[in-house]
């Protein structure tokens, strides 16, 4: 279902900017003003101990400069049970949209919410769903705590999430570091009540089918969480977050981004499209985990 979000009044705070009346976008665009987050650009390739081993690193790092996916694209990658992280490209801290989606209902599902509020919420990327599921947690204030213990359980020690204004504002427009969200997808599956919502990440809708949906090897399966929205520079940013899973349950969590000014969702949604394709090709070099 696609709605559209009112506008968030024009505000300034010591963590992040809002621009008002920016025309709203459908679907995972959960309200049309959007905070500018804090520059944080890093291109290349970084790997922690825990990561892929010195030579797999070093090969990872000349393939992702070689298939030069341009300006503002950007992935982590870090093994399910793990807080260490592979990171590649762009990481200029951007908006969550609707990936943060997944601790709010991971939150919810803690607090008693109702499943099929859950599965339209992962499945679909309703922002009714989303919005009510925000709801059930009480106020505002007591769904950002419900919400915050969450991302700390997942091992997001940093990310606070964007003040609500609005009634029907959710907490998409939280600014999410690609590390912080690889991070915490990476002890998703470990987590107490997500089963079924890595359940829900494995059977998205269609208009989440892309990045890691797009993977076509046999031995591996996918679970994913998308958003979008409009950028405060014009153009739309686009992110997912996700499992890859082989055959033997080991689990590689992903985190991947892409905007470029002044771009339409299709482009974003192309070039994590070849950012999947290129996980793909480098499957035997990936690093991988276990709860």
């Amino acid at each position: 279902m696609q709605i559209t979000r009112t506008a968030r009044r024009t505000r300034t705070t010591a963590a992040l900017l809002s621009l008002s009346t920016m025309a709203a976008l459908t679907g995972c665009a959960e309200t049309a003003g959007v905070p500018q987050p804090t520059p944080a650009v890093s291109t290349g390739v970084s790997v922690t101990p825990a990561g892929p081993t010195t030579t797999a690193a070093a090969e990872l790092a000349a393939s992702f400069d070689k298939a030069d996916f341009g300006p503002g694209v950007g992935m982590v990658l870090a093994p399910v049970g793990s807080s260490e992280v592979a990171v590649f490209g762009d990481q200029k801290a951007r908006v969550a949209w609707s990936t943060m989606k997944v601790p709010v209902a991971l939150a919810a599902q803690r607090n008693g919410a109702k499943q099929s509020l859950i599965n339209r919420s992962i499945i679909d990327s309703d922002n009714d769903a989303n919005l009510a599921l925000r709801e059930s947690l009480g106020t505002p204030e007591q769904a950002s705590d419900k919400i915050t213990a969450v991302l700390r359980d997942g091992g997001d020690t940093t990310t606070e999430l964007v003040e609500i204004v609005e009634p029907d504002e959710t907490f998409g427009l939280t600014v999410w570091p690609l590390t912080a969200s690889a991070v915490f997808t990476a002890h998703l599956p470990c987590l107490p009540d997500a089963g079924q919502i890595v359940t829900d990440m494995g059977e998205v809708a269609g208009n989440q089918q892309w990045g890691l949906k797009s993977m076509t090897a046999k031995h591996i399966t996918t679970a994913v969480k998308g958003g979008w929205g409009p950028a405060a520079e014009g153009g739309v940013e686009v992110r997912q977050i996700g499992l890859i899973t082989w055959r033997d349950g080991r689990q590689l969590a992903v985190s991947m981004s892409s905007y470029q000014p002044g771009a339409e969702m299709g482009v974003g949604t192309a070039n994590l499209n070849r950012m999947a394709t290129w996980l793909g090709r480098n499957l035997k070099k990936l690093p991988r985990g276990a709860c």
